[in-house]
């Protein structure tokens, strides 16, 4: 019963975070990356690249026609936690497929962090360009925009956006699988 009634809060939930774009209420979309406030209305479009919905992203994956990629930022460790406390972070719950490349849908990223995400996207479309990409986080999250943008802007010609995220798809009943994202020293 528990479970049901956070099943359909999710799907309430996404029904009103969606319903900006369903009555066609989109954000212009910024001539550079969203450093701030990354969850709130998106644009409804990519320049360079194509949004894709709930049904396109499943076809895709069902194919082997793109790489799933979720860029949602890794859980932290809380600051004020005492020494020698056990902390465990929430599972991430994920589309099946996925590959999670934690924090690469920030504003400006640290070289490091944009070393990772270049090479894992070389690694994942084995240095073929127009290998098609999903990149996605949550619904309203500009975090998978930006990796997205970040993605055209390295060349790559393929690049998908699914601004619905895990969100959306949890929402249309579709399963999830828990994830772990790729550690940042695997490069």
């Amino acid at each position: 019963m528990r479970l049901q009634i956070l099943r359909v809060m999710l799907l309430v939930t996404c029904t009103l975070l969606g319903a900006s774009k369903a009555l066609g209420v989109c954000v212009e979309e910024p001539q550079d990356y969203r450093e701030t406030d990354f969850r709130a209305p998106t644009p409804c479009t990519i320049a360079g690249g194509r949004v894709v919905s709930t049904t396109q992203v499943q076809r895709l994956i069902a194919e082997h026609a793109a790489v799933p990629i979720d860029v949602l930022p890794s859980p932290r460790r809380p600051d004020n936690l005492p020494e020698g406390t056990v902390w465990k972070p929430r599972a991430r719950q994920n589309i099946p497929e996925s590959v999670w490349l934690a924090n690469t849908g920030f504003g400006v990223l640290p070289v490091e962090e944009e070393v990772y995400f270049r090479e894992h996207l070389a690694r994942l479309t084995a240095d073929d360009p127009d290998r098609p990409l999903i990149f996605y986080c949550l619904a309203e999250c500009w975090m998978s925009w930006n990796a997205a943008k970040r993605a055209i802007a390295y060349g790559y010609s393929s690049v998908l956006w699914f601004p619905e995220g895990t969100d959306g798809w949890a929402a249309a009943g579709l399963p999830v699988v828990d994830s772990t994202p790729v550690p940042l020293g695997d490069h």
